[in-house]
């Protein structure tokens, strides 16, 4: 064999080795797997399909911050979303003070990182106990004898502050003095009382002048009888078994945000810094109702 065969025979080789190797390393994108998303639950104190379409901004500010997939979750309740958290199903999860609690009794794996704040820049708000304005009811005394609209059983604006006014703040006996009845959402319980499916209900003050602002709720037709003393304000809570650097970023993103089409749905002025000894207070008046609280894994 002369040089210039044996040349071209080295040049065909590397080119054939060349071209395996290629094929050999690299990796078809259409079967790579797709990176998993963030899964973000959000509250279910509306419909799963109205929660999700008010936060589509907030989708997309995560992903931009955080340069990764958002999914948005909406649970049927307040249990389920315990549950899903407890299983990894969520990832960050925004909560109820009351059900953030349940939470941590249950699972250990998740702290509070950050709570929104109102105009002020207050990390507290407050719950409301309302009436159909056609009824005799100006106080909660007045409550004795009739029907009581709470949402969800583990929602803290509405269910146990407005369970604990009724007993701390009216005198009344649950079930002796007054019939309960659970809807699920904050704004079934307020088209409740408007329609005068119930006499009264129990709901979040921000929930319902959102309810009122947007056409929802008729202002002459349901009266505010009371307004709880300030709860600590829904966290957002992530798993501790996130990545550190994750978490950090996740952080910093919520503290950072200053997007008003973000910030209007969730009715904030934007986050500040929380803890889980912010909560004790909660934990205290789910002590005195008697609230089973298992201790966590």
């Amino acid at each position: 064999m002369n040089k210039k065969v044996l040349g071209y025979f080295f040049v065909v080789l590397f080119l054939i080795i060349s071209v395996l190797l290629v094929n050999f390393t690299a990796k078809d994108p259409a079967t790579a797997p797709e990176p998993k998303p963030l899964t973000v639950a959000l509250l279910p104190d509306e419909s799963p399909n109205t929660v999700i379409e008010k936060n589509m901004a907030l989708k997309a500010y995560l992903e931009k911050a955080l340069g990764m997939k958002v999914e948005l979750v909406v649970t049927t309740d307040y249990t389920a979303m315990i549950e899903a958290m407890r299983r990894g199903n969520i990832d960050v999860g925004y909560f109820g003070p009351v059900s953030y609690v349940l939470l941590k009794s249950r699972f250990d794996g998740v702290k509070p990182f950050v709570a929104k704040k109102d105009r002020e820049g207050n990390l507290t708000y407050h719950s409301i106990v309302i009436a159909g304005a056609d009824t005799p009811i100006k106080t909660l005394a007045d409550i004795r004898g009739k029907t009581v609209a709470f949402g969800d059983p583990a929602s803290t604006s509405s269910h146990v502050i407005p369970k604990l006014m009724l007993i701390k703040d009216g005198g009344l006996k649950p079930e002796q003095d007054f019939e309960m009845r659970y809807l699920g959402a904050h704004d079934a319980v307020a088209i409740a009382v408007m329609r005068g499916h119930a006499d009264a209900g129990g709901l979040g003050k921000h929930i319902f002048d959102s309810l009122v602002q947007r056409g929802i709720i008729d202002p002459n037709k349901v009266r505010v009888i009371k307004v709880s003393d300030p709860i600590p304000q829904y966290p957002f809570v992530m798993r501790t078994d996130l990545d550190k650097n994750l978490q950090a970023k996740i952080k910093q993103a919520f503290l950072e945000l200053k997007d008003e089409n973000v910030l209007k749905p969730l009715q904030a002025h934007g986050f500040g810094e929380i803890t889980d000894k912010d909560f004790d207070i909660i934990r205290d008046a789910v002590k005195f109702l008697q609230i089973d609280l298992p201790k966590g894994n």
